[in-house]
């Protein structure tokens, strides 16, 4: 890692954290109830390595082709790592069926489940690679674009009833993507309405994954525990991965 490209991160993690206090601050909220996902998706293996060793090991993936290659290469540069702490892996583009044996083998969550099949899929995948229950956010759609994926409000308990039921599964809450030129206060707002609704039926599914890195803000003012940032962190560097 070059040093001026450390120092970039640094300066970015610590930026973004700010912003973080400082809005919880405002909602009069704990920021320590808040997880930080470094969206690193076109980027290197070496920023990922770096922000671990920084402290931020939630690490967010949006393509199962750029991810598996990039779990091995940044597992291969912290071999030597005694500090033990490596990332967890959060899948957070939309999934593709044929994909969910793949993306089980490395995730720790999944942002995205938004249709049945994948309830199936994923616990399926699970169960034939014996490790322990994957979280599971539902994907909720705020718009109803079937093009920008998350299922429609109506099919929100439908699927988290499935994941509840696979003991493979462990249901954390919602996800969604505020609509492009939306007010992101009302977009969030609906969310946490969505969230409460869920978690009448599921106490547990406590978790709003909601936020990205220009509207972030917002989505804490509205109960969001996990903000998914990518540009804030990464920058606008020329990506090494296409």
């Amino acid at each position: 890692m070059n040093e001026p490209r450390h120092a970039e991160l640094v300066a970015a993690l610590g930026a973004v954290r700010a912003r973080i206090a400082d809005a919880c601050a405002a909602a009069g909220r704990d920021p320590h109830t808040v997880t930080l996902i470094g969206v690193t998706k076109t980027y290197p293996a070496e920023d990922v390595v770096v922000l671990t060793r920084l402290g931020l090991l939630d690490i967010g993936e949006s393509r199962d082709q750029e991810a598996v290659a990039k779990v091995a290469a940044v597992e291969q540069l912290l071999a030597d790592d005694a500090s033990g702490s490596r990332p967890r892996w959060h899948f957070v583009g939309r999934l593709q069926s044929r994909k969910s044996r793949s993306v089980a083998r490395y995730a720790h969550a999944v942002h995205s489940l938004d249709r049945p099949e994948l309830v199936g899929r994923l616990a399926d995948a699970v169960d034939l690679g014996s490790r322990p229950p994957l979280e599971v956010f539902v994907q909720v759609s705020l718009d109803g674009d079937p093009n920008r994926g998350g299922a429609l409000t109506t099919d929100v308990p439908g699927l988290a009833a499935a994941v509840a039921d696979r003991d493979e599964l462990r249901l954390r809450g919602v996800m969604a993507i505020a609509p492009m030129a939306a007010d992101p206060d009302a977009a969030f707002a609906d969310l946490h309405a969505v969230s409460e609704r869920m978690r009448r039926a599921h106490p547990d599914a406590d978790a709003i994954s909601a936020g990205m890195s220009d509207d972030f803000e917002a989505a804490l003012r509205h109960g969001s525990t996990h903000v998914r940032v990518g540009t804030a962190l990464l920058g606008r560097r020329a990506p090494v991965f296409g």
